[in-house]
């Protein structure tokens, strides 16, 4: 084997190693970069903008956009956020379970480049009524950017944030946070900062809320 054969070859792996590099980062950029932030999506109150952040009562919901169970969910929570918008923060945050929902990541990177158009809510809303019509697409990419259409958002820049590292960056850290706090499947719901037990029904979410605020008010 001569000397330049082995040079070629060495080269040669060299860059396909370093296709691969770019691939994977883009697909799963570090949530510890430092430009890197989670996410911030509220249906209500903003524990962000209170005076007191800490005296506000937030249920944050983990879930997936092509999870079945989330979509079953999605009445019973979207019916609590409004019941109680005035009384806490609901928040979303994504975690996306790629290995079991292979659209998920797509549908939730469409969520994320709406909201960077004041749109989330309303994308978020689209995609569980719509799940079945899109959850076993080849590519659901067409479908998304048509419910991007009927938003009327701006098309052009839907599509450059839509496959950004931004983007990809925010939903990454959203599932370390996710991990961080022992979310194991979705829906996962978070009473301030704490994993809680999926309520089982709207008698349940009511409970534990009015529990919260009763604690938060008291205390």
């Amino acid at each position: 084997m001569s000397k330049q054969f082995i040079v070629i070859l060495a080269v040669f792996f060299a860059v396909f190693a370093g296709i691969l590099f770019m691939q994977r980062s883009d697909e799963s950029e570090p949530a510890n970069s430092a430009s890197a932030q989670p996410t911030s999506h509220y249906y209500g109150l903003n524990p962000e903008e209170a005076e007191d952040p800490d005296s506000v009562v937030t249920l944050t919901e983990y879930g997936d956009f092509q999870c079945p169970a989330c979509a079953s969910y999605y009445p019973l929570v979207k019916q609590i956020a409004e019941k109680y918008k005035n009384d806490i923060a609901f928040e979303f945050k994504n975690f996306p379970i790629v290995s079991n929902h292979p659209n998920a990541m797509a549908a939730h990177r469409a969520a994320e480049a709406a909201g960077l158009q004041g749109k989330f809510w309303e994308m978020h809303d689209m995609l569980y009524q719509q799940q079945q019509s899109w959850s076993n697409a080849g590519n659901p990419a067409g479908t998304f950017r048509s419910y991007a259409e009927s938003l009327e958002l701006d098309m052009e820049r839907y599509d450059t944030d839509v496959s950004s590292r931004e983007v990809n960056a925010a939903i990454q850290e959203d599932m370390q946070q996710g991990e961080d706090l022992n979310v194991q499947g979705t829906p996962g719901f978070v009473l301030d900062g704490q994993l809680i037990e999926n309520p089982r029904s709207i008698e349940d979410f009511e409970r534990i809320i009015e529990d919260a605020i009763a604690e938060k008010t008291t205390g």
